[in-house]
């Protein structure tokens, strides 16, 4: 069993792996930069070591520091979190060089799944379909480039291999814009990820976005604990997630967690990851892996009653998974709604000073959050600030209790997009369910003339 953890993350993530330490006996080692000196789960780590300035860059994001602070405090394990290093291979073959336990896949499956043309390839392998584009990377020859288009289909997509977060896409309506669209997509991809390859696929046109969570140990088992739609974007940012997805049959549930968990044992993955898909016209088309814990964890935790954070560590600490596959069961209905500090119409970050914050509650509510009245939410970092969620017998059910979680939860003193998420739980088409991921964007755009 791991005896000490160093988080290599802050937020509401941070604090979430702490309190899954606690649990087990395992004790914590919270690193961070200077102005994150009070946040929550530094106060309640057993140590902690600051490990440089506000600049993700000189902190989070900083291997040697990060390690040097797991030597010094006599840690044995690292868990990433999400965001910052959590699927760099070379950090993660770092840890594992300096004789730490990494808690998450070996760097080798990071660095596969990575590579999205190689993630690709190894899912069609094993029977897992793509959206159909370039078979590679394009190539010089924009001749070549024009074919493949022309037979995938406009409209396409021009997407980076490395990368996320919906940086290192374009979409391209015409042949006339193709040549210029590779141009600008291979020089953002270069700036952004350090490397510009990139390729071609079809733009599908209303699709939702919908993904499995499986967990595998070092013994050769797999399961998926069922499946989250996270159609509800921004710019391709998640705003509300929710588990199970409307409308998706127990067959094709079933043939779909019998694919994944297929392609885990192939790439001889360990640990918590999320296949992430688009749907459309009853059909699943692979876009990435990810390989690490999601921040819509919470609501496939709801359902199955599986801690995944937990499994995670106990993995990491040599275990079998905890469960078979036929042990795992899909109950009720939970839905998660982002909160972050910015403006609920322009999204604009607003950090600042916390001065009154009051979590709702009652029967299948949960807040996963770092905030605290008086917290200071600097400007430094991403503007999530908490994850509120909500658990019903059925989608009703959840719904009725986000909705009324919403109105209870009060956070003053800095804009927060609450009312934006008051609104959109109570949208028609979101009580109906099997939207698109275009539908938020086309709400706003419409709204806004």
């Amino acid at each position: 069993m791991i005896k000490k953890l160093l988080i290599a993350n802050r937020g509401e993530i941070a604090l979430r792996i702490l309190r899954a330490c606690k649990d087990l006996g395992i004790k914590t080692v919270a690193v961070h930069s200077v102005v994150d000196r009070d946040l929550m789960h530094v106060r309640l780590a057993d140590e902690s070591v600051c490990i440089g300035p506000a600049d993700s860059k000189e902190s989070y994001l900083l291997p040697s520091s990060i390690i040097s602070a797991a030597e010094i405090t006599g840690a044995d394990a690292v868990h990433p979190g999400f965001g910052f290093l959590s699927e760099n291979a070379d950090f993660a073959e770092q840890v594992t060089k300096s004789d730490f336990i990494f808690v998450g896949p070996k760097s080798e499956t990071i660095r596969l799944m990575g590579d999205k043309i190689l993630a690709k390839k190894a899912m069609s392998d094993v029977g897992i379909n793509g959206i159909p584009g370039s078979k590679g990377e394009v190539s010089s020859d924009i001749q070549e480039n024009k074919k493949i288009a022309k037979e995938v289909g406009y409209p396409v997509l021009v997407k980076a291999a490395h990368g996320g977060g919906g940086r290192g896409m374009r979409t391209v309506d015409n042949e006339a814009d193709l040549e210029e669209a590779i141009k600008l997509t291979k020089s953002e991809a270069k700036l952004a990820f350090g490397n510009d390859t990139v390729f071609i696929e079809k733009f599908l046109q209303n699709p939702r976005h919908i993904e499995f969570q499986v967990l595998c140990d070092n013994f050769g088992n797999a399961i998926c604990l069922g499946e989250r739609d996270c159609s509800m974007q921004r710019k391709h940012q998640k705003v509300i997630e929710e588990a199970p997805a409307p409308g998706l049959s127990k067959e094709l549930r079933e043939k779909m967690s019998k694919l994944v968990t297929d392609a885990c044992k192939k790439i001889d993955y360990i640990g918590a990851g999320t296949f992430e898909f688009l749907y459309e016209n009853e059909k699943f088309y692979f876009i990435e892996m990810n390989t690490r814990i999601q921040v819509e964890h919470p609501v496939t935790e709801m359902i199955t009653g599986i801690d995944i954070v937990r499994q995670q560590l106990l993995i990491a600490s040599g275990e079998k998974v905890g469960y078979t596959q036929e042990q795992v069961e899909l109950r009720g209905h939970a839905i998660e709604c982002r909160i972050n500090a910015e403006n609920s119409e322009t999204f604009i970050p607003c950090p600042g000073t916390i001065s009154q914050f009051h979590a709702p509650g009652g029967p299948g509510v949960r807040m996963d959050t770092h905030i605290y009245n008086g917290y200071k939410v600097p400007p430094n970092y991403d503007s999530m600030i908490g994850k509120l969620i909500s658990y019903g017998n059925n989608r009703d059910a959840a719904i009725r209790r986000m909705s009324n979680a919403l109105n209870e939860i009060v956070i003053d003193g800095i804009e927060t997009n609450i009312d934006l998420q008051k609104k959109l739980i109570i949208d028609n088409e979101f009580q109906n369910g099997g939207f698109s991921i275009n539908y938020l964007e086309k709400k706003i755009k419409n709204k806004n003339g």
